[in-house]
């Protein structure tokens, strides 16, 4: 029974992975993001400075600055912005479709602003519409209606000392935090009790709060968070709380001409590379090399469907790693196919020879794949900026290729053997004379 059910529902399984990938991918200049290199834009480097209240630069305030920057290049309208490490005090930030670079490096140069107001509760319910309406809260220097009508500023980031994610009594996530001026606060807090506190950083709103109790130098933000929601408001907290000064010391402007150049050599570049890969199985293996090139078809549809979901950006080195990553497609076929002629001419039959060389050949293929992978995915976490984008494809590029070759090619494979579609040797590539088998006995 399951012999008879097992190629339908092979077949079906694929299917239904081909056509997942294809409504990932469509329309492909929608759902495929270009990097810098590719549609222009600027690069701008920036330099934190100490001050006497941070007088070095951690982890903690690079990861802080990293937010505000993010969330100010999103407030321009521009989507996918790449920001990197550079050594431990500097970020280098990358951002396409940029056309005025000046409004940029001004923007960059700000301090967030963190600010608390006493909201009315239907100017609170209109802020959490708004921001649950936009997908996201509302771009940066646009004051939304919440913070107009929510009244005089109360309290300041400038004043808050730091925030941290925790949990409370009953293990629900909470965001602590500490005050400097604990005074200030807890006067602030008894005044305004029972009220609703709005938060809101760079002018719109992060979020909300009750005030439940006299708070002076240590209090909790609770209600229906996630862990990540709690570490993402701790951190726009701190990024109010803790500004450092940025200083611009590198900047570049990457034309739309140059990135549009680059884009069509690389396409072009990699088509004529798959049509020659495609045109030598074909060639040498014929129909393994023909069912290995159909194959591959479904392999660019699988890395181009997870490019899409990822919401990965294509550069220049990344589109290097997704053609790389075709050769090493083509690579475990060669393996596999030179291993199944060697069976045809030692004499086996058609569907012990596929069955065998596949087996034999899969060591290999498995070794000279997973020392890819594993190169790849070190390359990933140890590189920044465009270096992360050519490992990124390489790694699922050749984990793909991995699979499309002992997994999808074996099926077609298996389909036209077990159907005696094709019994002719030569079809297979295995017409010449047969190699003889030289056994131990006649070495010796």
């Amino acid at each position: 029974m399951w012999n008879k059910l097992k190629r339908p529902l092979q077949a079906l399984l694929l299917l239904a992975l081909v056509g997942l990938c294809v409504w990932a991918v469509l329309p492909i200049q929608k759902k495929i993001h270009l990097g810098l290199d590719l549609q222009g834009g600027a690069r701008v480097l920036l330099q934190l400075d100490t001050t006497k209240d941070v007088p070095k630069i951690t982890t903690d305030v690079q990861n802080q600055v990293e937010l505000v920057v993010d969330k100010r290049v999103n407030g321009l309208g521009v989507s996918e912005p790449v920001i990197s490490r550079v050594g431990t005090d500097r970020l280098l930030v990358e951002v396409p479709a940029v056309k005025n670079a000046d409004q940029l490096e001004q923007l960059l140069k700000q301090v967030a602003v963190l600010e608390f107001k006493i909201l009315p509760p239907q100017v609170s319910q209109r802020a959490r519409a708004d921001a649950k309406y936009a997908g996201t809260n509302l771009p940066a220097g646009v004051p939304s209606g919440a913070y107009k009508d929510g009244g005089p500023v109360v309290y300041t980031g400038a004043e808050l000392k730091s925030a941290a994610p925790g949990f409370g009594q009953g293990g629900e996530p909470q965001v602590d935090f500490t005050t400097k001026n604990p005074s200030k606060f807890a006067q602030m807090t008894r005044d305004h009790m029972g009220q609703i506190m709005g938060i809101f950083l760079d002018k719109h709103w992060v979020s909300d709060a009750t005030i439940e109790g006299i708070i002076s130098d240590n209090g909790m933000i609770h209600g229906s968070f996630s862990e990540d929601a709690v570490a993402t408001l701790a951190n726009e907290l701190n990024a109010g709380a803790l500004p450092v000064p940025v200083t611009i010391i590198e900047k570049d402007d990457v034309g739309p001409i140059l990135g549009q150049e680059d884009l069509q050599k690389s396409l072009v570049a990699s088509i004529a590379g798959l049509g020659l890969v495609l045109l030598f199985m074909a060639f040498m293996y014929r129909l393994p090399g023909i069912l290995a090139d159909l194959a591959l078809f479904v392999y660019v549809l699988m890395l181009l469907g997870l490019l899409s979901v990822a919401h990965a950006v294509l550069t220049l080195p990344g589109i290097a790693g997704f053609v790389l990553s075709i050769g090493m497609a083509v690579d475990a076929n060669v393996l596999i196919f030179e291993r199944l002629k060697e069976e045809l001419w030692a004499g086996k039959s058609l569907r012990a020879a596929v069955k065998i060389g596949f087996q034999r050949a899969f060591s290999s293929v498995f070794d000279s794949h997973f020392t890819t992978i594993v190169g790849a995915g070190v390359l990933y976490v140890l590189g920044t900026g465009t270096v992360k984008g050519f490992a990124y494809t390489l790694f699922w590029g050749t984990a793909f290729s991995l699979f499309t070759a002992v997994v999808i090619t074996r099926f077609f494979m298996d389909l036209v053997v077990e159907n005696n579609l094709v019994t002719s040797k030569a079809a297979y590539g295995a017409d010449g004379p047969a190699v003889p088998v030289v056994t131990a006995e006649a070495r010796s």
